[in-house]
Formats: structure tokens, sequence, C-alpha cells
């Protein structure tokens, strides 16, 4: 399946129930091209489920498996390599790049991983409980498998680290900020992307105040202003901001301190806060937003209602931010997929700053730009691809160290 020394590099992208990973074709001289893609999702439910599908899109593998054959990351990783491993025949993996969460106050890009990288993702374990121990997982599973191949880091807070510090304060005592509470921010390698693949389709639009909805499982908005990041709705940890499918988004602290004080347990409630809240605790029914938009429940409606609101209000506190607003892009798989959600959050943000969908533009296949010649500025749909933009980081880093020998 190619030329048998042709280089490959694979992408990994452990989330508290899935992983994807990701294959590209590269060269000296050749960026990354996807070759293949699979993911194994629902690790440790009731129903696992792995698929690989090639760049063009053919299916080549549809497996399901029952509850006790992935029960934890472990199990997964060796699931897709097992899978994926007559698909490498004929390749030779050159790195390996992982979507890392919590990069902390010392990482402002990707990062070829030593010991000492590693001892410090682990550190950061507490401040994403959900994503550190998995990507950690999949890093010790390559060197075990493959010791010499480069392993490279890419984190979700390095897009946001250079932000103005008024951006990073927290109301705590400025100490506290000196010794890394801060508002660190997440989703960096899909904003990062959706700011070079605004440069592409709409280069116009690019240099513009942007707030971007990144709206999936896991959502938060950035503030974008000519490809920066200027603010973002998440903080210290990815519980803050926007409510999630399990996650609270963002509390008064207050209610906290009172669960603290009633006697309930630190795991407990953090178990509340990252697995039965959300859209899932809201709605008693599913974290999965068609299934609630299907739903005649009163509380999938209620959800979803809260997820909008939070979003819109969510809208308006980026474009102070941004001093106005000139733009909004949706990614995300909520984002990219859900028409009615974007309908609605832009109905609410419409008094505030004139903004007008198409409804058929909005409600296509595959949607793009979907404002109307109305609208006072544009509303876009852009695809996110986190693990391509992490595959061109680890080519780069990769070319580095082939010039260095």
């Amino acid at each position: 399946m190619g030329n048998p020394s042709h280089p490959v590099i694979i992408v990994v992208n452990a989330g508290s129930s899935s992983i994807k990973l990701s294959i590209f074709s590269v060269g000296d001289d050749e960026p990354p091209r996807l070759h293949t893609h699979g993911q194994l999702e629902d690790i440790g439910g009731h129903q696992p489920k792995m698929k690989l599908e090639s760049a063009g899109g053919e299916l080549l593998l549809d497996e399901h498996f029952g509850a006790d054959e992935v029960p934890d990351h472990g199990a997964a990783y060796a699931k897709l390599r097992e899978a994926v491993k007559e698909r490498l025949e004929g390749f030779s993996p050159v790195a390996v790049g992982h979507r890392v969460v919590h990069g902390g106050t010392r990482f402002d890009a990707p990062v070829v991983i030593d010991e000492s990288v590693k001892r410090e993702i682990e550190s950061l374990t507490v401040l994403a409980p959900l994503h550190q121990p998995h990507a950690l997982a999949g890093i010790e599973a390559v060197e075990r498998i493959a010791p010499d191949v480069l392993q490279v880091a890419g984190f979700d807070t390095s897009f946001h680290f250079h932000r103005d510090p008024l951006s990073q304060l927290t109301g705590l005592p400025y100490e506290y900020f000196e010794h890394g509470i801060r508002r660190f921010g997440f989703h960096g390698l899909s904003y990062e992307y959706i700011a070079k693949a605004l440069v592409e389709e709409a280069p116009a639009l690019a240099e513009r105040r942007l707030v971007v909805a990144h709206l999936g499982n896991g959502a938060s908005l950035c503030a974008l202003h000519r490809g920066k990041s200027v603010d973002t709705t998440m903080s210290l940890t990815p519980l803050d901001g926007l409510p999630m499918g399990t996650r609270s988004g963002s509390l008064d602290p207050g209610i906290l301190l009172y669960l603290l004080g009633r006697g309930m347990p630190l795991d407990e409630l953090r178990r509340l806060l990252y697995y039965e809240s959300g859209l899932k605790g809201l709605s008693g029914i599913s974290n999965d937003m068609q299934e609630l938009l299907e739903s005649d429940e009163p509380r999938a409606r209620l959800a979803v209602d809260f997820f909008v609101a939070r979003i819109a209000e969510g809208c308006a506190r980026m474009a102070v931010a941004l001093g106005g607003l000139e733009g909004l892009i949706f990614t995300g798989g909520i984002g990219e997929h859900a028409a009615q959600i974007r309908a609605r959050v832009c109905a609410l943000l419409a008094p505030l700053f004139g903004v007008e969908l198409d409804p058929a533009a909005n409600g296509a296949e595959r949607p793009r730009l979907i404002s109307s010649t109305a609208s006072r500025f544009e509303v876009r749909v852009l695809p996110t691809d986190e693990e391509g933009m992490l595959a061109e980081h680890v080519w780069r880093l990769w070319r580095e160290r082939q010039s260095e020998h």
C-alpha cells in the first residue's frame, strides 16, 4: 500500500472517551497529506466502535465491540494499533504527534517529548483530568512499541499563551497569577487551524474582529483579531465558560463552597462538574445534541435553550474584548452540523449586532457562508482540523531534526 520507504506522521487525539488517529503521508519537501483516519469511540462504554477511512472517504473498517472488550484507553490503543498495522505496511512512521490539552505556563508551542515534558504533562493532570492521563497513555504506548520514533506534543493552551495579561487574570490576589493560577484557554489547535483556513477562504474576513465558536461535547469561544487570540471563554481548566456535553461551564464559586461545606467529597464534586452536568445533567437524557433536538421532553428543550443563551452571551462578551464584532465562525461537531443551534444563536445576537442568516444557506448539507446579504457582517461555517494542524507542527519539527543530522 505505497512506497516501502515512504515516511508517515501519525497524529493521536485522545479524548475522555475516544481516540482519533490520523496517518499523514509526508516528505522532506512534502507537507502532510491525510492518508487514513480512524477513531475508536465510547471507550469504557456499552457500545465501543472503531472506524477507519481513507482520505477520500472510503470505509476501510467498521467494527463494533462488546462492553468488556474496550474497558479503557490502554485497550483502545491496542485495538487501533492492530487495526492500522496492516494498513501501514510499506510505510515508515517517522514521528507521532499527540494533542495535549494543558500546557500550563511552560509551553507556548509544540515541543519534542522528553522525560521533562512528560513530567510536566503529568503534573497538569489535576487541571485536565479528562484528557492529560490519556495523552500520557498514548505517549507511553508509542515508547513501548517504537522507542526510536520522534514524539511531539501539541498543546491546546499554546494558541492563547501570549494574550494580554488582562485577559488572563482572575479575581484572586495577583500573587496567584504569578504562581500560575490564570485563564489559559483551550481548543487552541482548532482555533489556530480556523485562523489559518480563513486566510485562504476569506482573506479580508481573516483580518477582522471575529468570534469563533467551537461547539461540540467540549465547547468554547475565542475572540480572534488578525489571526491572534484576544480572549476566550475557558479558563484555568476546560470546565469554565460555556455549558458542555457533561461539563458545567461557568459557576458561582459559592456553589462549590456550599457543596463542600455540606460535606460533598472532593471526588464526588469533581465527577459532578466533569461528568454529570452540562447538557446531560440539565436534560436528564443525554449529552448528544442531535438527540436533544429531536426530543419532545421539556428538560431537553430547557438544556438546549440554556446552551444557546450562554453562547450568545459569550459572543457579546468576546465582542467587548475585541472592541467590536465583524464576523462569526461556527466550528466543531455541533457548530458544523446543527443548523438549528446556529440559527438560534444568531437570532439572539441580531438585536445587538445586526446579524442575519440565509435559511437556505444555513440549512445546506455543507454550509459555508450562511449570512444573508442584509447581515451587518459575515457568518460562516468552517470545519476544523486539529489533527491536520498538529501534523504540520510535527512535520516542521521532524524536518528540523532531519537537517540537524
